[in-house]
């Protein structure tokens, strides 16, 4: 019988996999992946998992989460020296594993449905990021021995799944947002007490008029380029945590979705102009296909790119 994993193909670019380790026995499926979504700060895989025992594994260097978005009930054991986890699975429930962690095994009773597994970049945890310096033994010391549930770093999983299931032409910076949201969430909440008492303490800076519209004007003149949250950062003077806040504070929009809605009306400009094909626009505009910019621009106008141009007046 053959046991090898199924692997979805993939729909617009043939890329290989990310590296991931942990979690990953033979009754393990992939079912999405962040693969060929050329993502900056974190990659993603949302798999399914059956009955089965398997080695207790981390990633060689990104910090390794996982979170059950399905709620199955099952019971997960964590077992390495020192360390005994029971911890029956609910939606929401997490677990961490530091970089390079290589010591224990993993059994799960029943089924899991829908598990999120996130890989966060070493980067995410710099002071440019998080806007104060942490000590690498804090990443290091992430608390790994129990699972947890937290809100918030499961609405940040939803969010990013969403966007796995389907693209949008900001996706790139709402996940380079959100990577740096859940690194500054583990250091606030999982890492050392001396680390998650200096992000107590840190106050945000804000985003005043005179660097908000250098921002803005950076966003109109590079729609059609690629736009970082981190140079969008370094534009405003403000780490890339504090930025993300203090944007929306300022605009009323997050940077994503500011930036996704200017697409949009670029989109509808470029098919106006009738000189670039569909695929061209979709690459234009961050899109990994022109299927994903299809399925965006209906979603947002209630018609495909092509009809829209057809409608326009000759």
């Amino acid at each position: 019988m053959d046991t090898r994993q199924e692997e979805p193909k993939a729909a617009c670019r043939n890329e290989p996999q990310p590296y991931c380790d942990f979690w990953q026995s033979r009754p393990s499926k992939l079912l999405l992946s962040s693969a060929n979504r050329g993502w900056s700060g974190l990659s993603a895989e949302l798999r399914s998992h059956s009955p089965s025992v398997f080695p207790w594994r981390g990633h060689r260097t990104d910090t390794h989460m996982t979170v059950d978005l399905s709620g199955s009930d099952s019971l997960v054991t964590r077992r390495a020296t020192g360390i005994v986890d029971r911890y029956v699975s609910r939606r929401g429930t997490a677990w961490l594993c530091p970089p390079g962690w290589r010591e224990g095994s993993i059994d799960i009773t029943g089924d899991l449905p829908g598990i999120l597994h996130l890989f966060v970049s070493p980067s995410q945890f710099s002071a440019n990021k998080l806007g104060i310096d942490v000590d690498e033994s804090a990443i290091g010391a992430l608390k790994h021995e129990s699972a947890f549930e937290d809100p918030l770093l499961t609405e940040i999983a939803c969010a990013i799944t969403s966007e796995l299931q389907t693209e949008t032409s900001a996706g790139n910076l709402l996940v380079e947002s959100l990577a740096s949201s859940i690194a500054a969430r583990l250091v606030q909440k999982h890492a050392s007490t001396s680390s998650a008492r200096s992000y107590s303490l840190l106050k945000t800076e804000g985003l005043d008029q005179r660097r908000l519209f250098r921002v803005l004007d950076y966003i109109e003149a590079n729609l059609e380029g690629d736009l970082t949250i981190d140079h969008l950062a370094s534009i405003a003077c403000l780490s890339q945590f504090h930025f993300a806040r203090a944007f929306k504070a300022a605009v009323g929009w997050s940077p994503h979705r500011y930036i996704s809605d200017r697409r949009l009306e670029r989109a509808k400009a470029l098919l106006a102009d009738g000189d670039r094909t569909l695929v061209d626009i979709a690459l234009a505009l961050s899109f990994s296909c022109q299927a994903n910019f299809t399925r965006a621009f209906r979603q947002a106008t209630g018609q495909t790119p092509g009809q829209y141009r057809r409608k326009l007046p000759a």
